[in-house]
């Protein structure tokens, strides 16, 4: 077992300088693209509890900050639609949607350069108690809100890299 988990180790020690050869380089390293986007990004308040996890993701990942070069508008849709039913009609599982819109706009020219919508699903049991259903229910709506948090974080990964070019 400790043989195997050696050669694993070796393997990817090995492959390191094959990435450093193609071109590989960390989003947030010294020279990445996305590094100017760090403590730069004011968000707008959340609006309700499904913007205040979006905007809590994002500042995880950006930096929460008072003042900085770009300002970020995101707002949220989240629809729930009956995805399961039972013989007798009860609805057993339910599909949680939502569409994210966001801006980004330059605070000193109010300019705003990039922009876009994502859009994403999840599901969640009913077939639980009342409390295990709202529980899932919950968590399903957070997981979303990751979900579409990381598109958004790729959307800006994306930008960076074509603007810094």
């Amino acid at each position: 077992m400790s043989s195997f988990n050696r050669r694993h180790f070796l393997s990817l020690a090995a492959a390191g300088p094959l990435l450093a050869a193609c071109g590989f380089e960390p989003v947030y390293g010294t020279r990445g693209h996305a590094s100017g986007l760090l403590n730069q990004v004011v968000l707008d308040a959340p609006t309700d509890s499904n913007t205040y996890i979006l905007v809590r993701e994002l500042e995880d990942r950006l930096g929460r900050v008072p003042r900085g070069r770009y300002g970020m508008t995101v707002s949220v849709a989240v629809t729930e639609r009956s995805a399961g039913r039972t013989i007798t009609g009860v609805t057993s599982r339910y599909d949680v949607i939502g569409d994210a819109t966001y801006a980004l706009r330059d605070l000193a020219t109010g300019e705003v350069v990039t922009s876009g919508k994502v859009q994403n699903y999840t599901g969640y049991s009913a077939t639980g108690t009342t409390v295990a259903t709202l529980a899932a229910q919950t968590d399903s709506h957070e997981r979303l809100m990751v979900m579409l948090t990381d598109q958004i974080m790729v959307a800006l990964w994306a930008w960076s890299a074509k603007a810094a070019s």
